[in-house]
């Protein structure tokens, strides 16, 4: 069997670990919820695969996507790195990878170890530093969304 052939497998293997990485930054922020005052972060199954995902396959996915990225520039070629458009969404996969590691994954850890919540003040202080980590991860999936566009429209820039 011919690399070309199993292309459409590794495209898809390459996209859904480049989406696996961001998965649990981007939406465990709104898995985070204060029930009866107290915090509620393993609240169903989802949940908690996605606190082990973090915690434990970050760099199985990333090592996972630099193969599979490696083989798709054999198959199709390095004159792929010189589109423009690639350049701008592997640039943009960049500073979201550095936004998840260094800012999201931190506050959501802070977020995680911020114990007890007696006070009314400790409940809004949690509440909005959980406001601002959605905020993040919006912000995130909106870069995700501009890299998906940038994929599968190609541009002409």
């Amino acid at each position: 069997m011919s690399l070309s052939a199993v292309l459409p497998l590794l495209i898809a293997t390459h996209v859904a670990l480049a989406i696996s990485l961001f998965l649990p930054s981007i939406l465990l922020p709104f898995a985070l919820r204060l029930r009866g005052g107290q915090r509620q972060d393993h609240q169903g199954g989802i949940s908690r695969a996605l606190f082990w995902l973090q915690r434990n396959g970050t760099l199985a996915i990333g090592v996972g996507l630099a193969i599979t990225g490696t083989l798709m520039l054999v198959v199709l070629g390095p004159q792929l790195l010189s589109q423009p458009w690639l350049l701008i969404a592997l640039a943009i996969y960049g500073a979201n990878l550095l936004l998840a590691f260094f800012v999201q994954r931190p506050a959501l850890a802070r977020l995680l170890l911020f114990r007890p919540l007696k006070t009314d003040a400790e409940r809004d202080r949690w509440r909005g530093w959980a406001r601002r980590q959605r905020y993040v991860s919006y912000v995130m999936a909106g870069l995700v969304g501009l890299i998906a566009f940038l994929m599968s429209t190609k541009p002409d820039l």
